[in-house]
C-alpha cells in the first residue's frame, strides 16, 4: 500500500534527496541555487546581484493577494535585497468565483506592491476545476549590491541569533480568521478576536524593514521562519550553515494572544508558522547594536540563543535542561484544518 506524503513542505531527506538528485549546474551566474533553508535565489550580474523567489499562499483566503506579495517580499529581504518585480498566478475555483472575488484580490496585490514601491510586471489568472478555494503562487524579484548578500548559510560559530517582533504574528492571524465563530462559541471577546486577525498589520507580516536595520551593521545570516514555525527556521539556519545552536526557550518571545491562541487548539507555538518574525545571526560583538538600531525604529528585538560548532547538534534550554530542538516541515497549524474536515 503506498504511503501518501503529510500536508506541508516536503520532509527535509526527501527533499535533500532531490536536489541531489537532480542538480544543475550549467549556468555558472547562479550564485544560491536551491538548497535547504535559502530563501531565494541568487543571480550574478555585472555590477548586482538579481534575487529571485516563489512561494505560495495556500493557508490563507481573505487576505490572500497582500499576502502573496508580503511572503515573496520577505524572503527578498532575507538576502539584503530590495524587492522591485512581482508577477502572480492566480488559480480559482470553479462555481465559486465572481468579478468582485477577482477584482478583490487584484487590489490586494497591487497595494500590497504599491506599499512596498513593488512594481507588477504580469503574471496568470484562471479558473480551474477541483479547487475549494483560491490559490496564488507569485515570484518576486529584487536586487542587492554584491557587497551586501546575505545568505542562510552564512551562520559562523560563536554568533549570535536575534528574533525579531516574537512569534508567532502569521499564525495568529490565519487561526483567528479561520476559526472566528468558533472562538465566538467558545467565550472569546471579539475585540480579542479582531486584534489577533489584525497581526497581519500590527505587529505586520512584513520584515522588510527588520532586515533593511539589521543590515545596518554586520549580518552573517537572515532567516524567515515560514511554516514549521520558528524551530523549523532555526534548524534550517543550521542545515544551510552546517552549523549547532542552541537557543534559550523563555528568550523566545510569543506574543501573549499568540499564546493565548495555540494553547486553545494545543498547537505548539514554537512549530506554528511563524511569517512576521525575522532571525538575524550577527557577531556577537554587534550584537548589542543590532538590537539597539531595530527597537530604535520602533521594531522589538530578542537575544535567543548563539551558533555552535555542528558536532554540538540543534538544542534548547527548556526549564534548565538541554535538550534536542525538534522540528517538523508540517506546521502544526495544519490541525485547524484538519479539524475542519471532521
Amino acid at each position: 500500500m503506498k504511503k501518501y506524503l503529510p500536508l506541508g513542505k516536503l520532509e527535509y531527506k526527501l527533499l535533500a534527496g532531490l536536489l541531489k538528485k537532480y542538480e544543475n549546474k550549467h549556468d555558472k551566474r547562479v550564485v544560491v541555487g536551491p538548497r535547504i533553508g535559502e530563501d531565494a535565489a541568487v543571480i550574478e550580474y555585472p555590477d548586482r546581484y538579481l534575487v529571485a523567489k516563489t512561494d505560495p499562499v495556500t493557508f490563507a483566503t481573505e487576505e490572500i493577494g497582500w499576502y502573496a506579495v508580503q511572503i515573496n517580499a520577505n524572503d527578498i529581504a532575507t538576502r539584503g535585497a530590495i524587492p522591485k518585480w512581482f508577477q502572480a498566478t492566480i488559480l480559482l475555483p470553479e462555481n465559486k468565483t465572481n468579478s468582485e472575488i477577482i477584482d478583490k484580490i487584484f487590489y490586494q496585490i497591487y497595494t500590497a506592491c504599491r506599499q512596498l514601491n513593488v512594481t507588477v510586471i504580469g503574471g496568470h489568472t484562471e479558473i480551474s476545476y477541483n479547487l475549494d478555494r483560491p490559490i496564488i503562487v507569485g515570484n518576486m524579484l529584487g536586487e542587492v549590491a554584491k557587497n551586501r548578500l546575505v545568505s542562510t548559510a552564512g551562520a559562523l560559530s560563536g554568533d549570535s541569533i536575534i528574533l525579531t517582533k516574537g512569534i508567532i504574528i502569521e499564525g495568529t492571524s490565519i487561526i483567528a480568521r479561520e476559526k472566528e465563530s468558533d472562538l465566538l462559541k467558545k467565550g472569546y471577546d471579539i475585540d480579542f478576536i479582531k486584534r489577533c486577525q489584525n497581526f497581519l498589520y500590527n505587529p505586520g507580516l512584513s520584515v522588510l524593514q527588520d532586515a533593511i536595520v539589521a543590515c545596518k551593521t554586520e549580518v552573517h545570516a537572515m532567516h524567515d521562519p515560514t511554516e514549521g514555525g520558528i524551530a523549523a527556521g532555526l534548524s534550517e539556519i543550521a542545515i544551510a550553515s552546517q552549523t549547532g545552536l542552541l537557543v534559550e526557550e523563555d528568550k523566545i518571545k510569543i506574543l501573549e494572544e499568540s499564546a493565548i491562541i495555540c494553547q486553545e487548539y494545543n498547537l505548539d507555538p514554537l512549530k506554528t508558522i511563524a511569517s512576521g518574525s525575522l532571525l538575524v545571526v550577527v557577531p556577537p560583538k554587534k550584537a548589542n547594536q543590532t538590537i539597539n538600531n531595530l527597537q530604535k525604529k520602533g521594531i522589538k528585538a530578542f537575544l535567543i540563543g548563539e551558533i555552535k560548532e555542528k558536532d554540538f547538534g540543534v538544542k534548547i534550554i527548556k526549564k534548565g535542561k538541554i535538550v534536542d530542538l525538534e522540528f517538523s516541515a508540517k506546521d502544526e497549524i495544519t490541525k485547524i484544518f484538519e479539524l475542519k474536515k471532521v
